[in-house]
């Protein structure tokens, strides 16, 4: 399933889901976005290694606890800026910034 958002597009192959809600309906959400849904064990945080990494990144800026009603969104869009444009080894050490970009995107309408 290709997904536009806006001037962005990308194509949705995987999804992983948690929550009650979420786990009812997984069957549908492949059937018509034709892609295959992940589950994680409970408290098995390894299994989710990408989203606890990007978690212990996000602590760096706004501790646990922080009051999110007290963050403008310019500071947002910087640490946003900041973590996108940040090496990471899973990625050879290239930034999430450089991956997306460099996968060839069309949307259904091009």
């Amino acid at each position: 399933m290709e997904v536009d958002f806006g001037s962005i597009c990308v194509r949705v192959t995987t999804v992983a889901v948690s929550g009650e809600a979420a786990l009812t309906i997984f069957k549908e959400l492949e059937r018509e976005l034709g892609m295959r849904s992940y589950f994680a064990n409970p408290y098995h945080s390894w299994e989710r290694g990408t989203n606890e990494n990007t978690n212990g990144l996000l602590r760096q800026f706004f501790p646990k606890g922080a009051d999110f009603k007290r963050v403008s969104q310019t500071e947002l869009d910087r640490v946003v800026e900041l973590l996108n444009n940040r090496p990471r080894k899973c990625l050879n050490y290239r930034t999430p910034t450089e991956v997306f970009w460099s996968k060839p995107m069309r949307c259904a309408s091009d």
